[in-house]
């Protein structure tokens, strides 16, 4: 890894569609651009395993553009661990704990998904329906097995079609959301996004043979040490089905541990931005999932949008007008497929609910809120410190997870210890 620059004009955190996208556009400023993430190469979530692997042309375009600025620098598995003083990182990188400083700060962190606990959901074989797809494009072998979607929202069919075309078979898509649910969806689409809808056809078509079903959802999974089978509910019928993966997606929360960080306004789970995607904090700018679960089309209107206002650069309204229009579908996906009340009764006395402390939700809802469980069950003090739980408690008991503390993810001793210099 190449040294970290003591001190960078425009510092990007994520190198996601809206990392990219606003790195390109900040760039044409000539001033200094860093882009930090914690994956080893680029791409976030979403174009997951570096430019070898990316079949989205717009990515394939932002890369070879970004690779040519000498004044864009990648920084590639590192972590934000604090922020010990204004306009300062603390981070935690292989090679040891080191600072950067910065004028102005773009935060695309994306977003991870939404678990929901149900019987059997901490089986080896069950993921999330992202999981899965990330851990296929990084080389997980899925070719001959059988494998089973489920959830609700245009995720689902994105995964079914990286399973099909690294050989897996695909059993079950268990659409959550009722026919007419879906056809309103369409019915929307067809008005509003008519690209989007003339995008998801042929997909749809190749699909529709995949056992794909409406109105149905995964009960519980089996299994010794390793998924066998699952339940699912169909028409008021319990069905088996053997199964060697399931992957389950119902949403999407955005990564908001560094806007939070940094005191940035956050309301309804979302970064508060203005129309240049500008904070409650004058010298930081965000864009992407954490202003709201959108997708790439959003998550690259608003990194353009973010990156010319953080350098001093005025975007043009035809990109103002393309941002509000990817703002539309976003809004249309939310109340389209958020989770319904009915998903709370999946998770039975039994189920565990904070997989890294092996707490159950009989442990849980005895509590008032989230202070009192965390203190008595040591619910959220585990290895993912109660990313995968807080989302899950906040959707099943209505919980607000207390304030944010510094170290952002678990550190060593040297990088707590590390004392950054005066820029």
């Amino acid at each position: 890894m190449k040294q970290i620059q003591q001190h960078t004009d425009i510092l990007i955190l994520g190198s996601g569609p809206a990392g990219l996208a606003a790195a390109d556009a900040a760039a044409s400023s000539e001033q200094s651009v860093t882009v930090l993430d914690d994956n080893f190469a680029p791409g976030g979530q979403i174009w997951r395993g570096g430019p070898t692997q990316w079949s989205d042309a717009r990515a394939k375009v932002l890369w070879q553009k970004l690779i040519t600025c000498t004044n864009v620098h990648f920084l590639y598995e590192v972590k934000v661990v604090a922020a010990p003083r204004i306009n300062t990182l603390l981070l935690e990188t292989p090679q040891g704990a080191c600072s950067i400083t910065y004028n102005r700060l773009i935060i695309c962190s994306g977003a991870r998904e939404l678990l929901l606990p149900f019987p059997g959901w901490t089986l080896p074989g069950v993921t999330g329906a992202g999981g899965l797809q990330a851990l296929i494009k990084g080389g997980l072998s899925v070719a001959g097995k059988r494998i089973a979607i489920a959830g609700t929202g245009p995720l689902l069919l994105a995964v079914a079609a990286t399973v099909q075309r690294q050989g897996g078979q695909i059993v079950l898509i268990a659409e959550h959301r009722s026919t007419m649910e879906l056809t309103r969806f369409i019915l929307n689409l067809a008005r509003s996004h008519r690209g989007k809808l003339m995008q998801a056809i042929p997909l749809l078509a190749r699909l529709w043979s995949c056992s794909y079903r409406h109105a149905t959802t995964v009960l519980q999974a089996h299994g010794d040490n390793q998924l066998q089978s699952i339940s699912y509910l169909q028409n008021e019928k319990t069905v088996q089905l053997d199964c060697d993966y399931l992957a389950c997606g119902y949403g999407l929360v955005p990564n908001l541990e560094l806007a939070k960080l940094l005191t940035c306004e956050v309301q309804n789970n979302r970064v508060v931005v203005n129309d240049n995607q500008q904070t409650s904090q004058a010298h930081i700018w965000a864009a992407g999932e954490v202003t709201g679960i959108g997708g790439v089309d959003k998550a690259l209107a608003e990194g353009r949008i973010a990156g010319l206002s953080a350098s001093h650069q005025t975007a043009s309204d035809k990109e103002q007008k393309t941002r509000n229009h990817t703002r539309q579908f976003a809004a249309l996906l939310e109340h389209s497929f958020a989770p319904t009340d009915a998903l709370r009764l999946l998770c039975q006395p039994t189920t565990l609910v904070c997989r890294c402390e092996d707490v159950g939700a009989q442990q849980l809802t005895i509590h008032p809120d989230w202070r009192s469980a965390k203190l008595a069950t040591r619910c959220g003090m585990g290895a993912c410190q109660g990313r995968i739980c807080g989302a899950a408690c906040e959707y099943l008991y209505g919980w607000q997870a207390p304030g944010l503390r510094e170290p952002l993810f678990p550190s060593t001793a040297a990088t707590l210890a590390y004392e950054p210099t005066c820029p």
